[in-house]
């Protein structure tokens, strides 16, 4: 998506998710499938289709799908951010 952002979709499974993280750049959740949760060392949010969800840079998260529900969002970040897994 030109120089400054990269973008891409993601598809869960019900009650699929991905691992605590860290992204060198803002990122931008816009949720197009389903019902999904965000979690971040101050809240954990349910998210439903046409939520929009910013993350900052260096905040730490998690997204999936909830247990009862697929969920696939489009993911948006600045080109070259880099994206570091803090949980094992």
């Amino acid at each position: 998506m030109g120089n400054d952002f990269s973008i891409g979709i993601v598809n869960f499974g019900a009650g699929a998710r991905n691992k605590m993280r860290i992204h060198t750049s803002d990122q931008v959740l816009f949720v197009t499938i389903g019902k999904g949760i965000i979690v971040t060392d101050a809240a954990e949010e349910v998210i439903t289709t046409g939520d929009v969800v910013h993350v900052s840079a260096g905040e730490k998260h998690w997204h999936g799908a909830t247990a009862d529900s697929a969920f696939s969002p489009i993911a948006l970040t600045a080109k070259g951010s880099r994206t570091t897994q803090v949980e094992d």
